[in-house]
């Protein structure tokens, strides 16, 4: 058989996908099974968008677009990065893609060369490292710490800036974390950014699902130097209940803009056509659905945080965005538990929840935090409660009550 090229190789495959296939399957047997794994929201689509869809399909907008978008769609968040963000760009500095995921898989392949190092911070959004590798350059990981927010020091992002680095990424408010940087930090790292003549790849796409009235800041927003360094990636998947329409988007300098463009021209060509229809509506539409959605997540973080509480032997930081809670179970790891194979790693752990408690969670491995789990909050209260009384009750089976 023919070998594989080393690219693909060199890619290491998520260890969240077996549990994943694991609840699924149990789902389909009739197991009740009460997932906290869940990456998108569980609301519906708003109904003025999905109406903007189907008379798209029925005036005949199915066909080719321009590769990186249609004008009115990017005019549409040109004016959407003016109100809510106060940055002015022009259409040629946006490009639409099929989804955020989309949108940072071109930035890489855009800017990194060979050998190059992009700096990350744990824990980390899955889907970094991988496409850092995939560009042929090498993910820099700076650990942040529970204590500390899971926010880096300055010297923590100083130390780690070498000669080969090209760029930083920032994901604010963050997966799977929940930290949302503050004013200070983010001009801290853009300063370091500016001074190093280095990238910045801000990752907004939980900037709408923020609590306790804190405010949004986009990194590009503090002074015309950072902005010029900025690349600033959204998308309409979380902010609307759209993760399955396929719609992302990034603003940045044009001449970058440009070289994403011809990548993509070359890869995906157009976003679905019908997708960015409505996704033109839901930018320049009523936002009543997506404030309801938000007040709706930050009942479900009080209700989780209040619950978690009560746990013996567990410690987290109170998410302060995103619908994500990542649980310090790392005085469970490699401890004796009475005839329960021993649990050595974050994944042991989400296995045994699956197992004992028919509850799904994602290992923190999968986020370069071994010694975590992550819990998704975009489910029910009443799924919530239930799951969480489960995990008590398997936890106190073995014994680590």
């Amino acid at each position: 058989m023919k070998s594989l090229s080393q690219r693909a190789n060199g890619v290491t495959p998520s260890p969240t996908l077996a549990i994943s296939a694991k609840a699924k399957e149990m789902k389909k047997q009739g197991v009740d099974v009460i997932i906290f794994g869940a990456g998108e929201p569980d609301f519906d689509t708003p109904k003025f968008v999905k109406q903007a869809a189907i008379s798209a399909i029925n005036e005949g907008f199915t066909k080719y677009t321009p590769a990186s978008g249609t004008k009115e769609l990017k005019e549409a968040v040109v004016a959407k990065l003016q109100r809510d963000n106060k940055l002015d760009y022009s259409a040629n500095q946006i490009i639409i893609s099929c989804g955020a995921k989309h949108s940072l898989y071109n930035c890489f392949q855009a800017i990194c060369n060979p050998g190059d190092e992009v700096i990350i911070f744990s824990p980390y959004w899955v889907s970094y490292p991988e496409m850092i590798k995939l560009a042929g350059a090498v993910p820099v990981v700076v650990t942040t710490k529970e204590q500390d927010g899971f926010r880096p020091s300055l010297s923590s992002v100083t130390s780690a800036i070498s000669q080969k680095t090209k760029a930083i990424i920032i994901n604010s408010p963050c997966n799977p974390t929940g930290s949302v940087y503050p004013e200070e930090l983010l001009r801290q790292i853009g300063e370091a950014a500016v001074k190093n003549d280095l990238w910045i790849i801000s990752d907004e796409v939980y900037e709408k699902i923020i609590f306790d009235s804190k405010e949004y800041i986009s990194i590009a927003a503090l002074g015309e130097d950072i902005k010029s360094h900025t690349i600033v990636v959204n998308a309409v998947s979380k902010t609307y209940a759209m993760t399955g329409w396929r719609i992302g988007y990034l603003a940045g300098p044009a001449e970058a803009i440009k070289a994403m463009g011809n990548i993509q021209s070359h890869s995906t060509s157009n976003p679905n056509s019908i997708a960015q229809r409505a996704a033109l509506t839901a930018l320049g539409g009523n936002q009543e659905e997506v404030s309801k959605m938000v007040v709706e997540f930050e009942k479900r973080r009080n209700f989780i945080v209040e619950k978690l509480k009560e746990f013996e032997k567990v410690s987290f930081h109170k998410p302060e965005g995103a619908f994500y809670l990542f649980l310090n179970i790392g005085s469970f790891l490699k401890q004796d538990s009475k005839g329960v194979k021993k649990i050595n790693n974050s994944v042991d752990f989400a296995n045994y929840l699956l197992q004992e408690a028919k509850v799904a969670v994602v290992p923190g491995s999968a986020f370069g935090a071994d010694d975590y789990i992550r819990m998704s909050f975009a489910t029910s209260i009443q799924d919530l409660s239930k799951g969480l009384d489960r995990i008590e009750t398997a936890l106190f089976r073995v014994g680590v009550f």
